[in-house]
């Protein structure tokens, strides 16, 4: 590869709301879960899962950009909080 030149990337992001932040939908699914005789199950907390496929440099970029665009839309951090990292060995995202 040579200088400058682009790969794809592909990131998993991972956002999911901060402790302590109410979380209806969770409580909702939780409530359901009982309903149907799950009593077993006393949190649930709902979140997302983004695939993004990326041309950067190198991981470190590719990983950059992801973690700006995070910052700028994907999450909240006033509510929610992230993870992002590379997923190995897969064409598409």
């Amino acid at each position: 590869m040579t200088e400058g030149q682009a790969n794809t990337w592909n990131l998993e992001v991972i956002v999911m709301p901060k402790a302590g932040v109410n979380d209806p939908q969770g409580d909702a699914v939780r409530s359901g879960l009982h309903s149907l005789g799950f009593d077993n199950t006393t949190h649930v907390r709902i979140g997302k899962r983004i695939r993004l496929e990326v041309r950067a440099a190198n991981e470190d970029e590719a990983l950059a950009q992801g973690h700006e665009m995070c910052d700028r839309l994907l999450a909240n951090p006033v509510i929610e909080e992230y993870t992002i990292g590379i997923i190995e060995g897969e064409d598409k995202a």
